[in-house]
């Protein structure tokens, strides 16, 4: 096996391993934050999940990351490719590693996109960089967030009216929880047709899987409420419901992290994997999907040894999160977060899922978010690109010298 190849494999599944310490968290976060599943449970589904949607969703987000940044017609020389790749996985994992240690959610597609881009620039200046597509992955950080709080911020105004303000919450909540549940199956019934099947058309993934699934899932949950639920105190008995919904979501979010950002640890790899193996030719064929479950275990590992510190600081710090605001947040989350995936934009998890806990705490109104907390959350992500950046233009230059 080609040396250099060899160490970026390495290397990509330690970034992997940093993705699920600092990013993967998020899927599980507010679940052990609301006190629906345990760390242990979550490091357990977490896991199992952000594998299957990093191995049997992940392809099209992967191609995003791999040929999309850089202008590939301006690196002509194999080693650039080869070096360039290391650096980005290098300079994405360090800074991973130092925001993880102080419990800060940073975006894993900043690290590696701004890791790319300062190799490219580096190399040849900011010709190289495709703005275009930047420019459409910036936006997309812009708007994840937006889009995560203000659809968290409806639907818990929707379980507000339509539950909490019900003449009979209890029997509101039988109805919504099902609801939620089924809806949040449409969209993975769907996304099972379009990413697995490599079917092409978004109406018929809705009609004949998507419908269906949630259909099956909305009738078996509500039979599982009626014939289980007991509890005297209505507002006890719709967080009891929404306790048991919450796992759900979480592992929809969790499904939805390895969709997308397993192409931030392995975009690279596969790159590298298609120079050593063909050739600069090389870069029009698909990921291979060794690769795909490469990042999939290492995200999984990820989760398991490191995750808890930015479980905690989301979970827990930015706002107070019951079963209900959390079932909102993860929905709201995953959807925004599937629905890129499909479309192969590189958004940032970090951003949809903070976007949704803020959304939740200003629908309490303002004086119920931690402004400190998102005050840090929001510098790291600022600071994310330039350092990640600077710290790859630096290794890449150290590897053209010496390599």
């Amino acid at each position: 096996m080609d040396p250099w190849l060899l160490i970026t494999i390495v290397l990509g599944f330690a970034m992997a391993w940093a993705i699920g310490a600092n990013d993967a968290a998020n899927s599980m976060s507010t679940a052990v934050g609301a006190g629906a599943i345990t760390p242990k449970q979550a490091v357990v589904i977490a896991g199992l999940l952000e594998f299957a949607g990093a191995y049997f969703f992940g392809k099209s987000v992967t191609e995003t990351i791999r040929k999309g940044i850089l202008d590939p017609s301006m690196i002509t020389d194999p080693n650039v490719l080869v070096y360039g790749s290391v650096a980005a996985l290098l300079a994405a994992t360090i800074w991973l590693i130092i925001a993880t240690k102080f419990g800060l959610p940073v975006s894993t597609t900043h690290s590696i996109v701004g890791g790319i881009a300062g190799y490219g620039i580096a190399y040849a200046g900011t010709s190289i960089v495709n703005w275009g597509k930047m420019a459409q992955v910036v936006l997309s950080w812009v708007l994840s967030p937006i889009a995560g709080a203000v659809m968290a911020y409806i639907i818990f105004k929707i379980f507000t009216k339509s539950i909490f303000e019900a003449k009979d919450p209890i029997k509101s909540a039988r109805i919504w929880s099902p609801f939620w549940i089924g809806l949040a199956f449409v969209v993975i019934g769907t996304m099972f047709y379009l990413k697995v099947l490599h079917g092409n058309d978004i109406k018929t993934g809705v009609i004949m899987y998507g419908v269906p699934l949630g259909i099956v899932v909305f009738v078996i949950t509500y039979l599982l409420i009626k014939l289980r639920f007991l509890s005297s105190d209505p507002f006890i008995g719709v967080e009891a419901i929404f306790k048991k919904a919450q796992v759900v979501t979480s592992a929809y979010v969790a499904l939805a992290h390895g969709a997308n950002d397993v192409a931030n640890a392995i975009g690279p790899v596969a790159a590298v994997y298609t120079v050593a193996t063909m050739g600069m030719a090389g870069m029009k064929v698909p990921v291979p999907r060794w690769i795909l479950a490469l990042g999939g275990l290492g995200i999984a590992v990820g989760v398991a040894t490191y995750g808890y510190k930015v479980m905690e600081t989301v979970g827990k710090k930015i706002t107070e999160l019951t079963n209900t605001r959390g079932f909102t947040i993860d929905f709201s989350a995953a959807t925004v977060v599937l629905v890129a995936s499909w479309l192969g934009l590189p958004i940032s998890t970090t951003h949809t899922v903070v976007g949704a806990v803020i959304g939740i705490g200003l629908a309490r109104g303002v004086k119920a978010i931690n402004k400190d907390i998102v005050r840090d959350i929001i510098i790291s992500w600022f600071v994310t690109v330039p350092v990640a950046g600077l710290i790859s233009a630096v290794i890449f230059k150290v590897l053209m010298l010496v390599g």
